[in-house]
């Protein structure tokens, strides 16, 4: 997320189902209290947009 990648971009780097990447974004959006964009933003800046 913190990459800027689509759901479907994380769920195939992370052999998961779109479904279950969806779910688990959304849970992060819901315990932060921020939108998308925000959790890109803090991912961004806690350093986790480095390709791995």
């Amino acid at each position: 997320m913190a990459r800027g990648l689509s759901n479907a971009e994380i769920a195939a780097e992370l052999f998961l189902s779109e479904a279950t990447v969806k779910a688990h974004l959304a849970h992060i959006v819901t315990k932060l209290d921020a939108n998308r964009i925000q959790v890109a933003i803090l991912g961004h800046d806690a350093g986790l947009d480095a390709a791995g």
